[in-house]
């Protein structure tokens, strides 16, 4: 009774979530952008669960045996349910793999998550426009933000606070598709006690390429500070989201969208960041 007390509780956070927000309108074609891991997971079953029939989409980062156990996890789970699942190979799509650009970007100094993150988002991105995706739902819960809005205001980088909250990304000029946050008001220690309890097939251990990122240093000062003052987390994202009008006024980008001369994609600049990434290994 108790396990099905905190289903019906966190499965109703999240509906809710999606209805204050309006994440997912009437009609809309979504995808969920998934890893094989337990948020991707979690967020993948409730929508479908609720009636929204999502799409999965999976990009295969061909980290060694990580990677190969994720994607036959998630093709298992699809199966099961009669989700759709696309499914992309990083090394067919930009030529490499994520260990061998991050083993590049760290002797640039550049940590290992950086490349992956840039061409995670162009090709999540691509790959929805072309498949005439309304939304790209993630797996970002509670702890995600509340370490995004951390490492920003520690770095000094506030202006990207603009881009966080419950819906980030826009439609302009149709170039780039919503991304969407169900689990945003969700901790990660009940996204875990969920997939445990429903028993999703997923690899619990982090990606073995983030051990000593900022990011993982960010997480533990911030699981100390919860542990200090509970609810720290669920307080930062609440502010944060009290803020985002005005930062999203104050922080609005100039310039007019163009396309990356290279690949097409959408770019502020003459390059997009991705294109300007690869570009380094010819």
């Amino acid at each position: 009774m108790k396990d099905t007390v905190f289903i019906e509780s966190f499965e109703e956070r999240v509906k809710n979530t999606i209805e204050k927000y309006r994440l997912i309108e009437a009609g809309e074609r979504v995808a969920v952008a998934c890893s094989g891991g337990k948020d991707s997971t979690a967020a993948l079953y409730i929508l479908d669960k609720l009636g929204y029939n999502p799409d999965a989409v999976i990009i295969d980062l061909e980290i060694g045996e990580y990677s190969g156990k994720n994607l036959e996890n998630l093709r298992g789970f699809c199966a099961g349910k009669g989700i759709k699942l696309h499914a992309i190979s990083i090394k067919d799509a930009v030529g490499h793999t994520i260990p061998f650009i991050s083993a590049a970007m760290s002797r640039e100094g550049f940590g290992p998550c950086h490349a992956c993150g840039i061409l995670k988002r162009w090709l999540l991105n691509k790959m929805a426009r072309e498949m005439g995706f309304d939304k790209v739902a993630t797996g970002h819960n509670l702890d995600d933000e509340a370490q995004n809005i951390f490492m920003n205001f520690v770095q000094g980088n506030l202006g990207f606070c603009a881009g966080l909250g419950p819906v980030s990304g826009h439609a302009e000029g149709g170039m780039f598709v919503e991304r969407i946050k169900p689990l945003y008001f969700c901790p990660e220690e009940e996204t875990r006690r969920y997939s445990q309890i429903i028993g999703f097939p997923v690899v619990y251990e982090p990606c073995p390429l983030s051990a000593d990122t900022f990011r993982t240093f960010i997480k533990g000062e911030l699981d100390n500070l919860e542990a200090a003052m509970p609810g720290a987390k669920r307080n930062m994202a609440d502010n944060l989201v009290a803020m985002l009008p005005a930062l999203r006024r104050q922080y609005k980008q100039s310039g007019k969208m163009r396309k990356c001369r290279k690949c097409g994609e959408p770019s502020r600049s003459e390059v997009c960041r991705a294109c300007e990434l690869l570009g380094r290994w010819g």
